[in-house]
């Protein structure tokens, strides 16, 4: 069968569909043994489950259920939930914000499909444009969103080895390729897969950047302030007229709803939602119902500030201590936790490569990531992306600690 230059594209192989193969077979999966540590799903943190399930029962005894699942909204989304969030943001960060700076989306990967295809590709005057990422590695699913070839570029991070077996990348400003081939600038705080937090002052330089070249500087905060509010280190959430920022009410324990947020201006929004019309008529009802009375009552951020954060922030403790157990000692590199929850590990000299771990652990039912496919934009002879993993530290500490302790094996076997 001949597909189209699209369908050539968006079916061949990719990162992203590779982690939610697993992902998915191991939900499924009744096999006790299997360890799964490999993909994005947020914990359900017993006190915001509660809530979370104490309104459904509500809105079902407030008769909301039916609006909920039988109309439609607008492209936009559901008005109410935008409004209640615009006063909240407007409240909170003082911010001179409105609805008409929100978009709702069907979660934060269609978020950045329409983000990605409205700033960069072949662009009307023949020339093509590019996403820059100034801080890789960054979220693999970026990787296969654009609707051109070639979309996305990346400079190598400055890497700081700290104490302790820990390590942090830093953008180099210095080899930032901003030019008239930039469509857009992009950035993920807290980053997946790292748990970087990208300083403010970084987000200040970026920007100015990003506005001197008349593009946009786009943030994913899918992990960040104030919801689910992941981030361990002191950081502020900022927002102006050139910045598109992206939230999404997954990592609060809700991926299933599907929900993303994009703020922006108003013509930036008005764009996204001519193109949110056409790709789905509307975005999903059922996030912005089930929190919608949460947000007007003012009781969101209390909840993660009291609980979405402390739970994760301990499973970042628990994650940093049994590394400093297992791999003490080893040529082998944590990088700092400063947010969200993935541990990434640098296997540094050593000679086995990030793939070849992952399809050893894949043979003892033990799943991680890869780490190469997070290098967008970063040519493939540069050795230090085949040597890095990600792991989901949101899990139990004993399967996390036989899922570390697995990695060690095939890691010390290999150099046999």
């Amino acid at each position: 069968m001949q597909y189209s230059n699209f369908g050539e594209k968006f079916t061949r192989p990719n990162g992203i569909s590779q982690l939610m193969d697993d992902l998915g077979k191991a939900n499924q999966s009744d096999n006790p043994d299997l360890i799964m540590l490999g993909g994005g799903n947020p914990a359900i943190v017993p006190e915001a489950h509660k809530i979370f399930l104490k309104e459904c029962k509500q809105l079902h005894l407030d008769g909301n259920i039916d609006a909920m699942l039988a109309l439609y909204d607008g492209p936009q989304g559901n008005e109410e939930f935008i409004q209640a969030l615009a006063d909240m943001l407007a409240s909170e960060y003082a911010w001179d914000i409105s609805a008409d700076n929100i978009l709702l989306t069907n979660g934060s990967q269609s978020s950045f499909f329409s983000i990605f295809n409205l700033f960069a590709g072949d662009m009307p005057d023949g020339s093509h444009k590019k996403v820059l990422f100034p801080l890789t590695p960054e979220y693999v699913g970026y990787a296969d969103q654009g609707l051109s070839e070639n979309m996305f570029t990346a400079a190598k991070p400055e890497i700081h080895i700290l104490d302790n077996q820990q390590f942090k990348y830093g953008i180099d400003f210095d080899a930032l390729p901003i030019d008239d081939s930039i469509g857009a600038v992009c950035v993920s705080r807290p980053t997946n897969p790292t748990g970087n937090v990208v300083t403010d002052d970084e987000i200040t330089a970026l920007n100015t950047l990003a506005s001197k070249q008349n593009v946009p500087l786009i943030i994913d905060n899918a992990y960040g302030l104030p919801f689910p509010g992941a981030i361990y280190v002191d950081a502020n959430l900022s927002w102006n007229q050139n910045m598109i920022l992206c939230m999404s009410i997954s990592k609060m324990g809700l991926p299933g709803l599907r929900t993303g947020i994009i703020i922006a201006n108003k013509e930036r929004i008005k764009a996204l939602r001519q193109i949110s019309g056409i790709m789905t008529l509307a975005p999903s009802s059922a996030g912005p119902t089930l929190l919608t009375r949460i947000v007007q009552n003012k009781e969101l951020i209390p909840l993660c500030q009291n609980f979405i954060k402390p739970y994760y922030e301990n499973k970042a403790e628990t994650a940093v201590r049994l590394f400093n157990e297992i791999f003490s000692g080893m040529p082998i590199y944590l990088h700092k936790l400063e947010g969200a929850f993935f541990m990434w590990l640098w296997f540094k000299d050593y000679n086995l490569r990030s793939e070849e771990i992952y399809q050893r652990l894949k043979t003892q039912d033990v799943y991680i990531i890869p780490g190469h496919n997070f290098f967008m934009g970063i040519e493939d002879s540069w050795e230090h992306k085949h040597q890095c993993v990600r792991i989901n530290y949101a899990k139990d500490e004993a399967v996390l600690r036989k899922g570390l302790l697995a990695l060690r094996d095939v890691i010390q076997n290999g150099e046999k």
